[in-house]
């Protein structure tokens, strides 16, 4: 007994630190946060006063039964598109990209000159990637004025820029590594002998691919969709930039708020968003137990 009581007290003793830095750098802000989504404000002055005000405002005119949608739905509507298009499109991108690396490039040496080339992008900052698309897809771009001088079009095309279009855009080239890792991860620790022996057993290049290589990278692609989604849904930047400030997201809305000084109504948006995030996180946890996986 003196044994396992000691064994426990030097886990305890070695867990602490790091036990300390989440609490200081991840609990405490978000009871902070949820506190403060709770408080009052005027023009001037914050007053920690319990109310459920912030949240009543958040979803005002979100009536039961109403024609339209309330703002907040269609805000969150509009995030959940970005989410759910990014996710499509960095999904198919990353395990086309991990399956060439892990599966074609023999060399190990030239997987990893490969991989180095993938994260290339992120050497800059993400503003500094977003602007470079403007001069390539505004109206006077590099494509409006190639597609004119080829005569396929007679004016420029609008939505190439400040659209949903760009918006999407920009999210794929930022995150698409953040899918690209966690497959390749999970694509290198399958046994090669089952490659084998599906081709043995007369299945096709492509049913090899859904019958056994999916299946065993379901792990990296859950965790690839979780960075992709949370990232995604908190954006305000990309869109801000990218959307030419006319496009909404619930990131935006925050920034706006506490620009504004609005911080109890902001808090109360960040709790809501973090809530739907966290939905979102559970519902794909339920399809892969990655303590099990991992």
């Amino acid at each position: 007994m003196m044994r396992h009581a000691r064994t426990s007290l030097h886990a305890w003793l070695q867990a602490s630190p790091l036990t300390a830095v989440f609490a200081l750098f991840f609990i405490v802000p978000l009871a902070l946060v949820l506190m403060v989504s709770f408080w009052q404000a005027t023009e001037y002055e914050l007053i920690p006063a319990f109310t459920l005000q912030n949240y009543v405002d958040i979803f005002a005119g979100c009536s039961v039964g109403g024609g339209d949608l309330c703002v907040t739905l269609k805000t969150y509507l509009s995030t959940l598109k970005f989410s759910v298009l990014t996710w499509l499109i960095t999904s198919l991108l990353g395990f086309s990209i991990a399956y060439f690396l892990a599966f074609h490039i023999r060399s190990q040496l030239l997987q990893t000159v490969l991989f180095i080339v993938c994260t290339v992008p992120f050497w800059t900052s993400n503003v500094i990637r977003m602007i470079s698309w403007v001069p390539l897809l505004g109206r006077n771009g590099l494509i409006n004025q190639s597609l004119q001088g080829i005569g396929l079009i007679d004016t420029p095309i609008e939505w190439l820029l400040f659209s949903d279009f760009s918006v999407v855009l920009a999210f794929v080239h930022l995150y698409t590594m953040f899918m690209i890792v966690p497959i390749f991860n999970s694509m290198m620790r399958i046994d090669r002998s089952l490659l084998e022996a599906a081709r043995d057993n007369g299945a096709s290049p492509w049913q090899t691919v859904v019958h056994v290589v999916l299946p065993l990278s379901r792990t990296g692609l859950i965790i690839g969709s979780i960075f992709v989604i949370a990232l995604v849904m908190g954006d305000f930047v990309t869109v801000g930039v990218m959307g030419g400030q006319q496009i909404a997201s619930v990131g935006k809305i925050i920034q706006v708020q506490t620009s504004y000084l609005q911080f109890p109504i902001a808090a109360a948006n960040a709790v809501i968003l973090l809530a739907v995030v966290l939905l979102m996180i559970a519902a794909m946890m339920r399809l892969v137990n990655l303590r099990k996986e991992l």
